[in-house]
């Protein structure tokens, strides 16, 4: 087989996009193409040829999604249209604030700043004197208590 680094280099790209487009999410699908890869180094001796290797590639991009839904079952797709869509009608932004009060300030912060101010991953990072990976990551945590908080808002409303 080829050198490591060159597959990584000539693939990377095509297994971040499969994933991306998967599971929607940039930053759960960065972290599983680098445990793709990881996998597939691991694995190098069970690859014997029979298919070209960006689809070996993509079937271990697959697993290691499958297992990461396993682990995060409550992981709906919930992203910034979806926040968007709750807060486009009166009675879904008073629903979708009343929710944001209940996160922790710096993820009220940059859910305020995503939403209302339109700034990027890398701004915000700089506004809050962090950085992008920081921001992403309490970003998607932020979107995960929403949508529970908006669950459960939703039971209570219902009953």
């Amino acid at each position: 087989m080829e050198n490591f680094e060159q597959v990584y280099q000539e693939h990377a790209r095509l297994v971040y996009r499969y994933l991306l487009s998967q599971c929607h999410d940039e930053f759960v699908a960065e972290e599983l193409c680098q445990e793709t890869f990881y996998q597939a180094f691991r694995s190098l001796k069970q690859y014997d040829g029979t298919c070209r290797l960006s689809t070996w590639l993509c079937a271990i991009a697959k697993n290691q999604l499958r297992a990461y839904r396993r682990k995060h079952p409550a992981m709906e797709e919930l992203d910034d249209r979806w926040l968007a869509a709750s807060s486009e009608n009166e009675r879904g932004k008073v629903e979708l604030l009343r929710a944001m009060q209940t996160l922790p300030a710096p993820q009220r912060d940059i859910v305020y700043l995503r939403m209302y101010g339109n700034l990027s991953f890398a701004q915000i990072g700089d506004v809050l004197e962090k950085n992008e990976t920081w921001a992403r990551i309490n970003f998607y945590r932020a979107k995960e208590k929403l949508r529970k908080e908006m669950e459960n808002n939703e039971k209570e409303f219902t009953a």
